[in-house]
């Protein structure tokens, strides 16, 4: 049960929320609760979720999903329902866990091996603490996580490795010994052949493609909104406001403040006087951060270096680079009584595990989907925020970097490349895992009371599930990508199926129920599933060929759903590049610095994209990206060409 009860419930589990502070709004809780304002009342009142509309929290969609810890009630929210509890605390048997348990049963050598942890013994009050963390577990769940797998969906087995791969000791090779014990019982040719219960066995043969395929019934595409950008000011047209629009004035404020208390308390520990920062200041600091992104340098004292030939003259005309430094090490996001606040709460079910982000951390949400409406093109797509300490929240994406980081889910717009949502993943202990970690990181982004119907939703191997795709049917929204071909709900019929040797260009497909299967050989075998694309459509695509002479281009057929998909991530991989350089020369060591960082990446490429599509709206030629950084940068500082002289700055040594 919360430490907090509810004024009206004091056994419901739901979550508790006290008294805010804002004088006007505490009123409007007084008033639900007595029917009138008392004059005296105990200052310990609570009520819990049951008693606000869904609209009233920040994270209700990750809440739900298990992706948060605790609800996040918004500033100015009121209570006005009158009924029992209709939100509880996430589940803390997870399917997942039962997994790994039989597996353990199955092997207890490894179990006595590997001994399965719950959390990392992190204890510095400066790093993210044990309970402010998932649990890093190192368990079978956790390896297939790592490995782009899903642990509910893709069912491990305990087959030794084929023998022609006992002497392949690489990387590469160790993942496909991985993903080949997914499938429990296999032909000579690699197929599987029986059922394993995890998987739905149809009776249909594979099709060829000149078999006539039905076309799925299309859906009205029927946005909420207008799709594009939304809301925004007249007066909005250069790359600050942009900025602002999304990184407000009170938030760089709200920062200021807190630097500031941070940092007069670690100074006044040890025995010095904090230079208090200004908001000018933080701008300032934002500004060189994005400079050292445009002009890469081998340290970060190269960039206040006094050489004559080899020196930089603008970071010295802002600030100086012990200033630089002074805020690098203090920056803090969060207020510091809140945090002591919190830290008592560990351990218990109020605790917050991103209590020192989650100021900031809302209000760039709610930002970044006030000012866009995503056009009919959809994806989710997984980004990594790299630091140097190691907390439980660290995850690593193998096929992307070697360093570990935190991870987070992002619902971007193929069309233009904007961040439209996101959430931190705080690892399995926070997640129900029900149906699988990417079953639920997709509901709990793709909303279709805040998007619409009518929705492309485009993703890779991790997500693709016959399950999924069929929830999103039911809620009007259309999905495709590539799909493991021994993950749940891939048919098992091997009549007529594609053989390894098949030639460049043929394909198979079946179809289940509203679902599309489709196997397509290329220079390697493509599974995809799509529930709005037909089999076949004539499309072809040019591949090289060698001959005895020479080598020659020649048409082979590509499925549909192929073709599309291929189009699609493509300009999706290229806007994902450009997030994640604002931290190569200055990795912090504090775990909510560098989600700070990765906040400011999102900011500024959203912000550009608006700029770009409000030009071209106007039919005016928008902005490079290169432009509107320099642009940003000195907009930032309010430095102009006539503003030469540089502060004075004892060079570093």
């Amino acid at each position: 049960m919360p430490s907090k009860r509810c004024y009206f419930h004091p056994d419901s589990r739901s979550a508790v929320f006290s008294l805010p502070r804002d004088c006007g709004v505490r009123d409007q809780w007084l008033h639900f609760i007595f029917n009138s304002v008392p004059n005296k009342y105990q200052p310990n009142l609570a009520l819990c979720a049951s008693h606000f509309t869904e609209e009233s929290f920040h994270n209700l969609c990750e809440f739900n999903a298990g992706f948060a810890q605790r609800l996040v009630l918004k500033d100015g929210a009121v209570p006005t329902l009158r009924r029992e509890a209709v939100v509880n605390w996430p589940k803390r048997q997870t399917k997942s866990a039962r997994i790994d348990r039989q597996y353990f049963q199955m092997n207890p050598k490894e179990s006595t091996k590997k001994g399965v942890k719950d959390s990392t013994g992190i204890s510095d009050e400066d790093i993210c603490d044990q309970d402010s963390v998932a649990s890093s577990v190192d368990s079978t769940a956790e390896e297939m996580f790592m490995d782009g797998l899903d642990s509910v969906l893709d069912r491990p087995s305990f087959d030794i490795y084929p023998p022609e791969e006992d002497d392949c000791d690489s990387e590469d090779s160790l993942r496909q010994r991985k993903r080949h014990r997914l499938s429990s019982t296999a032909d000579k040719d690699g197929r599987e052949s029986k059922n394993d219960g995890f998987s739905v066995v149809s009776t249909e043969r594979w099709r060829f493609s000149d078999e006539v395929d039905v076309e799925p019934l299309q859906l009205d595409f029927t946005p909420v909104q207008e799709p594009g950008p939304k809301f925004l000011p007249s007066w909005c047209s250069n790359p600050l406001q942009f900025f602002q629009l999304l990184f407000s004035k009170t938030m760089l404020q709200t920062i200021v403040e807190h630097t500031n208390d941070y940092g007069a308390k670690h100074q006044k520990r040890n025995g010095k006087v904090w230079e208090y920062i200004s908001h000018k200041d933080l701008k300032s600091y934002i500004a060189l951060v994005i400079y050292m992104s445009m002009f890469k340098c081998s340290s970060l004292t190269d960039y206040w270096s006094v050489s004559q030939h080899f020196s930089l003259s603008f970071p010295a005309k802002v600030m100086s680079y012990q200033k630089f430094l002074s805020i690098s090490k203090a920056l803090h996001l969060s207020d510091s009584r809140e945090d002591e606040k919190n830290r008592v709460r560990r351990g218990t079910s109020a605790f917050e595990r991103l209590g020192k982000i989650q100021p900031l951390y809302q209000v760039v949400r709610e930002a970044c989907k006030t000012f866009f409406h995503p056009f009919q093109r959809i994806t989710i797509v997984e980004r990594m925020v790299t630091s140097q300490p190691r907390t439980g929240l660290k995850r690593c994406l193998k096929n992307e970097s070697p360093n570990m980081g935190y991870k987070l889910f992002a619902l971007t717009d193929c069309t233009s490349g904007y961040t439209w949502d996101f959430f931190i993943y705080e690892g399995k202990s926070c997640s129900s895992q029900s149906e699988g970690l990417s079953y639920e990181s997709v509901m709990a982004l793709v909303d279709e009371n805040m998007l619409g119907s009518g929705y492309k939703l485009f993703v890779d191997k991790f997500y693709t599930s016959a399950t999924l795709f069929s929830d999103l049917l039911c809620k009007k929204v259309w999905a495709c990508g590539p799909v493991w071909a021994n993950r749940a709900g891939f048919p098992k019929t091997t009549v007529n199926r594609l053989r390894r040797n098949a030639p460049r260009g043929t394909m198979r497909w079946i179809r289940t129920d509203k679902l599309l299967f489709v196997e397509w050989k290329d220079l390697h075998e493509v599974q995809m599933c799509s529930t709005f694309h037909k089999a076949y459509e004539g499309d072809t695509v040019q591949r090289k060929v060698k001959g005895d002479a020479q080598t020659t281009h020649v048409e082979v057929p590509i499925p549909a759903v192929v073709l599309e998909y291929k189009k699609t991530m493509e300009a999706v991989d290229l806007s994902n590049c450009i997030t994640g350089h604002y931290r190569v020369l200055h990795k912090p060591k504090k775990w909510y610095q560098c989600v700070f960082y990765h906040f400011l990446d999102i900011t500024v490429e959203n912000a550009f994209i608006l700029q770009e599509l409000m030009a071209k709206r106007k039919n005016m030629k928008p902005l490079t990206r290169k432009a509107f950084l320099e642009m940003l940068i000195l907009e930032l500082t309010e430095i102009g060409p006539q503003d030469l002289a540089p502060v004075s700055s004892v060079p570093p040594q």
